[in-house]
Formats: structure tokens, sequence, C-alpha cells
């Protein structure tokens, strides 16, 4: 059974990770649906131990030095990489394709693992780079498992549709209609909108609320989709974040 509190401080921190910018407690509260007495209570006790810092001048608020210490000790542990890189790798070894894990960012998806088949072409997914979220079938595949409420924080400004090519999402109306289709078809794609030529199969990682912590993708070339091809790679990545998740919830 979860503890409300927990749960109600963790949304909030979550909330202001996702934001480019400090925001105000009404817009906290109306995103999260919680009541604003609880909304200043909780913040208050987070500026406490310096998990949140507040702007007055604003009237905003953001996250502070205590959020990016415990964010610079999951870098430090790797935990997802760790969890993740065998059930990766063995993913490209059962497809014969490239596979790759990454996790989301605001509006962008950081690649953190890429496992190359041999002979595949090289992808521009490798470590460390970071691609717009609703272009990318693997950030789909996160966005689409997040609540509407998250998705509407992160897409509400018109300026976040702006220079993604011409398949990309023009409004949070066509992502959201777009995010609907990935959610009643279990898994995402994205064909030549990354690397033009190859697709994209992609599912996220739930951890134990589920939560998308990360996403699994493979890559393929398009000239070799077929039916029965893409029915076995979504198998194959549907067993291996379930693999991945089972390890992240003990």
């Amino acid at each position: 059974m979860g503890v409300p509190a927990a749960e109600q401080t963790l949304a909030i921190l979550r909330y202001l990770s996702s934001q480019a910018r400090p925001v105000q407690a009404t817009a906290i509260s109306r995103s999260l649906d919680l009541p604003r007495s609880t909304t200043y209570h909780l913040l208050n006790t987070l500026i406490d131990y310096g998990f949140v810092v507040r702007y007055p001048d604003q009237r905003a608020f953001g996250l502070g030095l205590g959020a990016h210490e415990l964010g610079s000790g999951y870098a430090r542990q790797e935990p997802l990489q760790r969890l993740a890189r065998r059930p990766v790798a063995t993913l490209a070894d059962r497809c014969g394709n490239s596979a790759h894990f990454s996790v989301l960012l605001g509006r962008d998806v950081i690649y953190v693992i890429e496992e190359r088949a041999p002979g595949r072409p090289l992808l521009v997914t490798d470590v460390g780079v970071r691609l717009p979220a609703m272009t990318t079938a693997s950030g789909r595949a996160m966005l689409a498992a997040l609540p509407p409420a998250q998705v509407k924080a992160l897409y509400g400004d018109r300026d976040a549709f702006v220079g993604h090519g011409p398949d990309a999402p023009t409004s949070l109306s066509t992502l959201r209609r777009l995010l609907v289709d990935v959610r009643a078809r279990g898994w995402s794609t994205e064909d030549g909108e990354v690397s033009e030529g190859m697709a994209s199969i992609a599912m996220p990682v739930l951890d134990g609320t589920g939560y998308p912590v990360a996403a699994v993708a493979v890559t393929f070339p398009e000239a070799e989709r077929t039916p029965d091809l893409v029915e076995k790679l979504v198998a194959e990545v549907q067993e291996t974040t379930s693999v991945i998740s089972r390890r992240l919830t003990g």
C-alpha cells in the first residue's frame, strides 16, 4: 500500500524536474490534482531539506541543490544501466539488429546503452546522444505511459513543436492522438524520422508504480519490414522490458 504523502512529494519532484523553468504553486497543484494547502505544505518541507528552491520575485518554485545531489548520486551508481546492459545485449543478439536503452529528460531522450549488431549500419543513437522525445520511438513509448497532465505540462508551450521535421507532431492535440495510438497498440514506432531508411520499435520500462523510467528499442532497415519481422521484434522488445522491470522492482 502506498503512502500518500510520499507519493505526492515524489510527484512534485518529478513534475519540477520536467519543467524548463520554475513554476508557480498553483500550476503544480492544478497539474498534479493536489489541494493547494497540501501543495504548499509539501513544498515548504522540500525547501527545508534543500530539494526545492523558492523564487520570491516570480512566486515560483524549482529544484534545489538536494535534488541535484540525488541526481549526481544516481549518475555515479548507474543502476539502470547496470540492470539493463545484459538484457539489451541479449536483445541485439537475438534480433540481429541494433538495440538501445534510453531515459526521458524533460522533452528529450538520452541514450545510455547502445548495442550494435554486427554488419548493421551505424546509428545516431549512440551513448550520450540527446534527441527530441516526440520524434523517437523510445520517447513516444515513455510519453505514452506518462500521466496526461505531465504530457500537457511538458508540451503546453507552442515552441515545443518548432523545428522537429515534417513528420513530427505539430501541436499538443496531434501529439495526444499519436500517444493514444501508441497506448492502443502497446508499442511505439518511428519510420525514417531519426535515421533515413531505418525504423524503430520501442516499449517503456515501468517501475513498481507503473511510471516509465526508461525505454528499450530495436532499430532495423525499413526495406526489411514485414509483418512477421515486426511481430518478432515486438515480442522480443516486450520480453526485454519485462526482464528489466522485474530486475528494477526486485
